[in-house]
């Protein structure tokens, strides 16, 4: 689990396609990771499996997260987005992301609103449901709130402080990037679901069935 705040920038320095994808990083100078702890890199929860000196480690990436993640557009060289496991007692500054990206999007515009910076992406439709005004959404790993929806694309509003952190405002247009939607919003979804609210019409008597409130 992390929060979507970005602890270091890091360098891919090789990507191996294989049975695994292996992938070797810079990253945490300073620190020595431990062998099978999870790191968000862009976004995805990878597991270490090599780090044999401060600043340098390896993760493993399955064919199913390379078909769902922006992975494939990866280049060596380029900059990472990276975020140790959230340990008990953190401060969960951002939001909760569990590094299971839903997919990929798109930068699709760029402005300048004083001084922060507007980015607007194109909203997969299966995630239209999660992704809503003033929420919570991860890019590239990147807690941010939802600033703006549309039908088809939403917003959101860069402060000069994430500029100055992560890789966001460097992204060209029509750059890959990793979504994952806010969990919370999903557990709702599924239990609605379940329930039969998403097919029949919310209520209060049904979201009441789904135990979120006692009804009256």
């Amino acid at each position: 689990m992390f929060t979507g705040l970005i602890q270091d920038i890091g360098t891919l320095e090789s990507l191996r396609h294989g049975a695994m994808s292996r992938i070797a990083i810079a990253g945490f100078a300073s620190e020595r990771l431990e062998l099978g702890e999870s790191v968000a890199c862009n976004g995805i929860c990878l597991s270490v499996v090599a780090a044999r000196a401060p600043g340098h480690f390896e993760v493993e990436a399955s064919p199913q997260t390379v078909r769902c993640t922006a992975l494939t557009h990866w280049n060596v060289g380029q900059k990472l987005q990276l975020e140790r496991a959230l340990r008990l007692g953190d401060r969960l500054g951002g939001h909760i992301v569990q590094g299971h990206v839903d997919g990929v999007t798109h930068l699709m515009t760029r402005r300048i609103e004083g001084g922060a910076l507007v980015l607007g992406f194109e909203l997969p439709s299966h995630l239209a449901s999660f992704v809503v005004d003033k929420g919570s959404v991860a890019l590239d790993g990147v807690s941010l709130t939802v600033s703006r929806v549309e039908r088809a694309r939403f917003e959101v509003t860069l402060i000069p402080d994430t500029q100055a952190r992560t890789t966001l405002a460097s992204l060209p247009t029509g750059a890959a990037v990793n979504i994952e939607a806010d969990v919370l919003g999903k557990y709702v979804a599924h239990q609605l679901t379940l329930s039969g609210a998403i097919a029949s019409g919310v209520t209060a008597e049904t979201i009441a069935r789904a135990g979120f409130f006692q009804s009256r």
